[in-house]
């Protein structure tokens, strides 16, 4: 069966956090996997409607709390779905980063528009990194002994690992933007004319 990939993430979460709304799916999402994948309530929904409607997951019990929220569990054709999916390679769907677009076409702005941009991305990715290295730190003193615990460190450490690289790069691209702009206009006269593709 052909799936999306908000249904995989879903199955995943179920994997390891059984019993959850898709509410507390959400929730789930964005304190483990989000920092690299979002999904929207609009999209996990629909989605669980097309998994239970797939036998995929099942409602587990009757609907909890105030808001009456249906919790979910994965069936053994879930678990079995999840496992071929994992083995499938994955795709390499092209990015879409509008920092980066930005900052391509940064030549059509002043150099200072680029500088604030880099700065911004800066300061978020110093956010990101104490958050990260919080979430380390708490990830071995609460998780360590869960069997999933070796391959969430992997994706922890690729992006402590990114994170870290980024903030590396923002100090030489504002040291060299900052020195364009301190040469002034005389930049831009040495700019070879646009012809065709780089």
């Amino acid at each position: 069966m052909k799936l999306n990939q908000t249904a995989y993430a879903i199955l995943g979460i179920l994997s390891f956090h059984p019993r959850q709304s898709g509410y507390h799916i959400r929730k789930t999402i964005e304190t483990t996997v989000g920092f690299f994948w979002g999904e929207s309530f609009g999209q996990i929904y629909p989605t669980l409607k097309r998994l239970a409607a797939e036998d995929l997951i099942v409602p587990d019990g009757a609907p909890t709390g105030s808001k009456n929220r249906l919790e979910y569990a994965l069936t053994p054709a879930g678990h079995a779905c999840l496992e071929e999916w994992l083995a499938v390679p994955y795709r390499s769907d092209p990015p879409r980063d509008e920092f980066l677009l930005k900052l391509f076409f940064g030549g059509e702005a002043a150099p200072a528009i680029s500088i604030e941009h880099i700065r911004k991305f800066r300061e978020r990715n110093q956010r990101l990194l104490a958050t990260l290295e919080q979430v380390e730190s708490l990830s071995a003193q609460q998780n360590a002994n869960q069997p999933g615990y070796p391959f969430w460190m992997l994706t922890l450490s690729f992006g402590l690992a990114q994170v870290r690289s980024a903030l590396v790069w923002s100090e030489s691209a504002l040291a060299s933007l900052q020195a364009m702009e301190a040469a002034g206009p005389t930049i831009a006269s040495r700019i070879p004319e646009r012809k065709g593709s780089i």
